[in-house]
């Protein structure tokens, strides 16, 4: 049996780990994590004990803030 799962590239995306993320946006995983623990970070949703990063939602975050 072959392996049938579809790569989906990151820009098409609807959430990232924060490893895409990181890939994504040149933003270090560590700084991403410390960045989503805020429980007012609007862009990270759980999913039990995984954390997602809502790729639009960051994208939005990164275009209106110049620091980090």
């Amino acid at each position: 049996m072959e392996n049938s799962k579809k790569v989906v590239p990151i820009w098409e995306k609807v959430t990232l780990t924060l490893e895409e993320a990181a890939a994504y946006s040149n933003v270090g995983v560590n700084r991403l994590r410390e960045m989503t623990n805020d429980p007012r970070c609007k862009y990270v949703i759980w999913c039990g004990n995984k954390r997602l990063i809502k790729r639009k939602e960051f994208e939005k975050f990164i275009s209106e803030n110049v620091e980090m």
